[in-house]
């Protein structure tokens, strides 16, 4: 049975005497646990735990799980996991903590005083970002991802903690409600389980992955459990043959090594049978056997013997003694035929190997001085995680962080060499120009080709183990849109993507410096260079700090080369003192119409010549002119540096729209007199419609008229008409 929840959803209520002493009674409560810590750490240790214990239970007073069990029950079972992993006396305690930020009044400085920075910092690092500071519970979870794994780079135990957290989480998992329980285990197979085996910690990985299988696809799951459990009842005896007898000739040998049979994960059957298509019925490597040496020089003879003993199927050996895996696991791999014809894997390590085998990075704070070196899981590890940060730093939002977290956590890798002779390990899929973002971003950028074995390739050629890889570069090739369909790392991925941005940005910059220059030159403005007393009399005008940013604006079409240039000569007029001007008092731009780009009037408020008038861009509307009493004008004035002020030209000559609303008696004759009064005052109407309502007719009449000055003559002439009873402006 799979248990868990990824955040209770707490019930407030008060505790009973028998809940608050539930934690010390228990034999998984406080005491059992610092029973258990004992047998690895020392009294000062222990009643440092025993204080946080006291006061997580103080914090979470009164709250329960979705199990109904109290809260407190939670952390300690995550402090008891990372126990397990003989974690070191600061991670159990920020274990026993870990959600007193997220689900409690106590704030981050109250555990820096009471515990002091490391512990707050290990805490803070896995409390979750609020929802209410993102838009959607995605846009939240993605934001916690980020923040997690940027205080991972500086403590790895921060994911640590994380993944204890998880595991519990999923082993209590029953006691939530379906589509719950199917997203946590989906984000759990999808991100967390990667995660610990990226950092090595494959027993935790494995757990993981089955109970998440388990929650999503419980007859799969059910199906291939039930296959293992024949099989370890039809073949346990031969598979413990094939153990006896290679530990017998191992010791013949003058080998020491200790050999047992294991069977492979419910999950790795599950993926074996996916990756190539085949039913549980064809599976057959389903059993593997280890092979665990004293030391790492007694590895390559233990694999000649084995080899002796029994046929290798070609193509399935690896070496990652020579060339460890990006966690740092080292291992022989080899399949062998057995005796009763079944093909079975060997893995041959040394007992050193297989510690860091099964913990990954928590093997560091047990067996410090057996992991420490180059290929140590927790330098791998800060090396991954400080080059995938690196990389990500140009990503745009949390969303797209977790995109490339996820397609760089990929569990199968394939080695290739450099023309100088260095193994480049990149994920299974990656292509040619995966590999030139690899060796360095510039070399990346500036691809033209490749070859793979002395052979010209397409950049898109997928790489495989062994290929001897040479990157053609160029001084004028440049990073294509179409090249982000042929990668797969995320550091390739987001390289091209930052160029693309900042190409664009360079072109649009010198775009928009182009067009202000010639929208300058029509208003009369000959100076060659824009002095630096001119930028800053405008930047002042818009409210803007960057030129850069300005140009790069007019470039892409956000905001007219022709305003700018008339909002830099009224500045410049002026003395460019804007300043400390109220906003009303900016000198307005003349506008006649066209000014050469769109403009629209809008149909909110119907502006027309006489009207004081504020302008503000619009995507595909261009200047969208107002009346200065729009009741959109508070909303439009929250962008300062989006509206003008604007003055009508003299010089105007065409008609506007105008829409009237009058209420008039409900007799015979009411709108011919209406039409009579608009037609003799040179206005013609465009549309009209008469609503009855009681004992009166509602009209609403749009029609043209030249200016405000017109505008008022007719209505005058309106409201002393005998048959309207009242009259407005729509």
């Amino acid at each position: 049975m799979i248990t868990s929840r990824l955040r209770p959803r707490l019930r407030e209520r008060a505790a009973t005497p028998a809940e608050a002493a539930a934690p010390r009674a228990k034999g998984g409560g406080v005491e059992g646990l610092l029973a258990f810590l004992g047998g690895y750490l020392g009294a000062d240790a222990l009643d440092s735990i025993r204080g946080a214990c006291d006061f997580g239970a103080r914090a979470h007073a009164g709250q329960t799980r979705e199990s109904g069990e109290a809260y407190i029950h939670h952390p300690l079972a995550v402090a008891r996991i990372l126990g397990a992993m003989r974690m070191d006396s600061r991670t159990i305690v920020s274990a026993v903590l870990h959600d007193v930020l997220e689900d409690t009044d106590i704030t981050t400085g109250e555990l820096r005083a009471r515990f002091g920075d490391e512990v707050a910092a290990l805490v803070d690092g896995v409390s979750k970002v609020s929802l209410l500071e993102q838009e959607t519970r995605e846009h939240a979870e993605a934001a916690s991802f980020r923040k997690m794994l940027m205080a991972t780079a500086t403590d790895l135990r921060v994911i640590i903690i994380k993944l204890a957290d998880r595991l519990h989480n999923m082993r209590t998992l029953d006691s939530l409600r379906a589509e719950k329980k199917r997203r946590v285990a989906r984000q759990t197979l999808e991100i967390y389980a990667p995660i610990a085996n990226r950092l090595g910690m494959r027993d935790l990985a494995e757990e993981l992955e089955d109970m998440s299988l388990c929650s999503l696809y419980p007859r799969r799951h059910r199906a291939i459990s039930k296959r293992l459990g024949e099989d370890a009842r039809g073949k346990k005896s031969p598979v413990n043959a094939l153990c006896e007898k290679l530990g017998g000739e191992l010791r013949h040998a003058g080998i020491p090594a200790r050999v047992h049979g294991r069977e492979k994960s419910v999950y790795s059957i599950y993926r074996k049978m996916q990756r190539k298509k085949i039913t549980l019925r064809d599976m057959r490597d389903i059993h593997a056997i280890r092979v665990i040496t004293e030391t790492r020089p007694q590895c390559y003879p233990a694999l000649g013997l084995i080899h002796r003993l029994y046929k290798p199927r070609p193509g399935s050996f690896k070496d990652y003694i020579a060339i460890p895996k990006a966690n740092g696991y080292q291992s022989l791999h080899t399949v062998v035929i057995g005796p009763a014809g079944q093909p079975v894997e060997v893995q041959i390590r040394s007992e050193a190997m297989h510690r860091v085998a099964e913990q990954g990075v928590a093997s560091h704070w047990l067996y410090k001085t057996e992991t420490t070196g180059e290929h140590a899981p927790q330098q791998l590890a800060q090396r991954w995680l400080s080059g995938f940060l690196e990389s990500q730093q140009k990503s745009l939002d949390s969303g797209e962080f977790l995109d490339h977290l996820k397609a760089d956590l990929f569990p199968d890798e394939v080695y290739v060499t450099t023309p100088k002779g260095e193994i480049k390990r990149l994920p299974r899929g990656a292509t040619a120009l995966d590999f030139s973002y690899a060796v360095h971003t510039d070399i990346g950028n500036r691809c033209a080709g490749a070859r793979i074995n002395r052979r010209a390739v397409a950049l898109h050629e997928a790489l495989r183990n062994g290929d001897h890889v040479e990157i053609i570069t160029s001084r004028s090739a440049r990073p294509h849109p179409a090249w982000l369909n042929y990668v797969v790392t995320s550091r390739a991925r987001t390289s091209i993507r930052h160029f693309l941005k900042q190409q664009k940005e360079k072109e649009s910059f010198q775009l928009g410096r182009k067009l202000l220059k010639q929208a300058l030159a029509r208003q009369g403005y000959r100076r060659l260079r824009i002095p630096s007393a001119h930028k800053v009399a405008l930047l002042q005008r818009l409210d803007m700090k960057d030129w850069t940013q300005l140009l790069r604006d007019i470039g892409y079409g956000k905001r007219p080369a022709t305003l700018a240039a008339k909002q830099m000569l009224a500045a410049v007029q002026s003395g460019g003192e804007s300043g400390g001007e109220a906003e009303d008092a900016r000198p307005a731009m003349v506008i006649e119409g066209t000014e050469r780009l769109l403009v629209t009037h809008a149909a909110c408020c119907h502006p027309i010549p006489g009207d004081q008038i504020i302008g503000v861009m619009s995507g595909g509307k261009g200047l969208v002119v107002h009346r200065a009493t729009c009741p959109r004008r508070r909303q439009i004035m929250r962008s300062p540096d989006s509206y003008f002020h604007l003055a009508w030209s003299d010089s105007i000559k065409r008609k506007f729209q105008v829409p009237l609303k009058m209420e008039t008696r409900n007799e015979p004759g009411v709108l011919a007199a209406v039409s009579n009064i608009i037609a003799m005052h040179g206005s013609n109407i465009s549309s009209v419609q008469v609503s009855a309502r009681n004992n009166a007719s509602v009209m609403s009449v749009t029609m043209e008229v030249a200016d405000r000055a017109h505008l008022e003559d007719i209505t005058k002439k309106l409201r002393a008409a005998s048959c309207v009873i009242s009259l407005a402006r729509g």
